[in-house]
């Protein structure tokens, strides 16, 4: 009997997911988890009914994200354009400078710890920088010497 071939798997899905963030960002009179607290049930409704296969909501200290995932790109045109998602994102609190919408995931998703450094090839040692060579320049006098009504002195 032949080995099989692994097949190429992900933890549940997700990395097979088309991602796309929502980053509503606080406005000078209402904080953005308020957005949030307005809005949050209509938008994963939505997202749910539309063929989402999975959601985050996350607070920040500048105001809230709404990351979901979708199993292909078609889904998110027809997710943006329903009435409650457009009323949702009009409805921001800083409707000039308050909303961003892009493909992925977004705000705080890197890595929650540090990387840590990579060993050092070779003996780990730089080389030393060379100072240039300092080349100097001397100007030569002016023959015959100027005078100030531009004539030659005799």
């Amino acid at each position: 009997m032949p080995p099989t071939v692994p097949r190429r798997r992900s933890i549940d899905g997700t990395m097979d997911l088309h991602w796309w963030s929502i980053e509503v960002f606080d406005g000078a009179t209402l904080p953005a988890s308020r957005w949030q607290d307005a809005h949050d049930t209509a938008l994963t409704e939505a997202a749910i009914t539309h063929g989402a296969y999975e959601w985050h909501w996350h607070r920040h200290s500048w105001g809230v994200l709404f990351e979901v995932g979708f199993r292909s790109d078609e889904q998110w045109p027809v997710f943006r354009d329903l009435p409650a998602v457009r009323a949702a994102l009009d409805a921001v609190p800083d409707p000039l400078n308050g909303l961003m919408v892009y493909p992925g995931r977004g705000g705080s998703s890197g890595r929650v710890q540090p990387r840590r450094p990579r060993p050092v090839t070779g003996a780990g040692a730089a080389e030393l920088p060379i100072e240039p060579e300092i080349i100097g320049a001397c100007l030569a006098a002016c023959h015959p010497a100027a005078t100030t009504a531009d004539v030659v002195a005799a």
